[in-house]
């Protein structure tokens, strides 16, 4: 399985941008879809999770502002991002958790930078 993220940027506070992760290869049983980032100097965090069009979840310092989707295709997964601060500045990486295989499938990230 490989994911490739795409949509980073620099955007100004207050700013909008997409996220997008493109998955390929072949996952079997249920998986879950996530977003994390990593700030310089800081550890990896959750940002968001998509199992199931009723069930998704959100870190506190993003919900309200983010919004993660899923296309019909169910291969690409997305992280609409509202509201952007200079904190949300960080590398966001895409994620699949194979919860059947407990396995986890990482992309490289992309860079989002918030400036004020």
């Amino acid at each position: 399985v490989q994911l490739v993220e795409s949509g980073g940027g620099s955007v100004q506070a207050g700013e909008s941008l997409r996220l997008s992760c493109a998955a390929s290869g072949s996952i079997f049983g249920p998986y879950t879809m996530l977003w994390y980032r990593q700030a310089p100097g800081k550890q990896r965090e959750f940002v968001a999770s998509f199992i199931n069009r009723l069930n998704q979840n959100y870190a506190d310092a993003v919900k309200g502002r983010f919004t993660i989707s899923v296309g019909n295709a169910k291969n690409t997964v997305y992280l609409q991002m509202n509201s952007l601060k200079p904190e949300d500045t960080a590398v966001y990486y895409c994620k699949i958790y194979a919860r059947a295989a407990n396995m986890d499938y990482w992309g490289k990230g992309t860079q989002v930078t918030v400036s004020s």
